[in-house]
């Protein structure tokens, strides 16, 4: 019998871990849990106004909702992105002056040559396009995934902040009071419309920002991204020279009957999405060129385990082609473990070779792990 998310989110309060790590696939219920958890943690609707005593920060879909666009319908001319009244970004941008801050890295993430400028008030921003040798652009509206990107850079410039302030130790030194009481900070899948090179930055700064926070401050950090996942785990892993204070990683599944399951996942299942990349790239390449040799078998195989490990399998063999999965797998071990020299043939057949590039192609278009890597890869900026 699964959990509800309620449920789940109090058994996360619970944990006595720095970071918790939780990767699920889209649509299970990675926004609607960080919902959960604030209500567990701070049921009362917070701006972040001076005063009030904000226990618990999110970025999530909802956060976005911050952000909406007037298109000047009339005209289209002064397409502007509207910023709603609220006590978070007037601090980081009117108190803080962080604005350059986050055109500067706004830019890193997208294109050195699209800018933002805010308003005097700071509660909208237009958009140009400086046009070199050709005349600047102006009042652009940006795509989903460069807003996407743009709202982040805003949020985790507020981290950042909020991370110096809290690391003044004493509170009367501190510039504001109102993250005093900051116990928890949820993210939810950050930019995931950034390429790959740009989605690892990004997780090795998420890391880096949490070996500085206070011990105290603890993070939720949810996404479908298995770069993602792997990176920031990794990274974490490496930086925390106290294994109590390692990241506590977890996979979040709905069941059957609506409820969730959230399973623990140990040591290595969450370091080796690189080299599961790598082991793909390389077969892959293989089959196009029509240069596939036995050693590919004993690629393919480890590809199979290494994605039935990450995503809690007991056998790799669960994988495989539901009506053949015996056939399969007897050519795979044939192919991977021989050991008598009668057995060693130089190339394999023609068929074996259809079957790496038929199990190959079922891998990846039937374990939800890697369609999602895909629609990323899709999705970018």
């Amino acid at each position: 019998m699964g959990k509800t998310l309620m449920e789940i989110a109090a058994d996360l309060q619970k944990d006595s871990q720095q970071v918790q790590l939780i990767y699920a696939f889209n649509g299970v219920g990675k926004t609607r849990l960080s919902r959960a958890f604030k209500e567990n943690i701070s049921p009362k609707d917070t701006d972040g106004e001076e005063g009030e005593k904000i226990k618990f920060i999110y970025y999530n879909a909802f956060t976005e909702d911050l952000f909406y666009w007037d298109n000047d319908l009339d005209d289209g001319i002064t397409r502007k992105l509207i910023i709603r009244p609220n006590g978070f970004t007037n601090w980081i941008l009117k108190e803080e002056g962080r604005e350059n801050n986050i055109i500067t890295l706004f830019q890193h993430y997208t294109n050195n040559k699209l800018s933002p400028r805010f308003s005097e008030s700071y509660d909208e921003i237009s958009f140009f396009l400086e046009g070199g040798n050709e005349e600047t652009i102006e009042n652009i509206k940006i795509s989903k995934g460069e807003e996407s990107c743009f709202i982040w850079c805003i949020f985790y410039s507020l981290l950042q902040e909020i991370v110096e302030v809290l690391s003044i130790a004493e509170p009367e030194d501190r510039s504001t009071h109102q993250f005093d009481h900051l116990e928890y900070i949820f993210i939810d899948d950050p930019v995931s419309s950034l390429d790959e090179n740009h989605l690892i930055e990004l997780a090795v700064n998420i890391a880096t920002l949490i070996t500085k926070s206070p011990k105290n401050l603890k993070y939720i950090i949810t996404t479908h991204n298995p770069l993602f996942y792997n990176v920031l785990y990794n990274e974490l892993h490496l930086k925390k020279k106290n294994k109590k204070n390692s990241p506590c990683a977890y996979m979040l599944s709905k069941t059957e009957d609506g409820t969730y399951d959230i399973i623990f996942k140990p040591g290595d299942s969450n370091k080796s999405f690189s080299y599961h990349l790598f082991l793909k790239q390389t077969i892959q390449e293989a089959i196009d060129t029509g240069n596939i040799q036995k050693y590919h078998f004993t690629l393919l195989r480890n590809l199979y385990e290494k994605t039935a490990n990450f995503l809690g399998y007991e056998k790799w063999s669960e994988l495989l082609p539901d009506d053949k999965t015996v056939y399969y797998s007897r050519i795979i071990n044939y192919t991977s473990h021989s050991t008598l020299s009668t057995e060693m043939i130089a190339e394999p057949t023609e068929q074996e070779k259809k079957t790496v590039s038929l199990l190959l192609n079922h891998l990846i278009d039937n374990s939800r792990y890697w369609k999602e890597k895909e629609e990323d890869q899709n999705d970018t900026i």
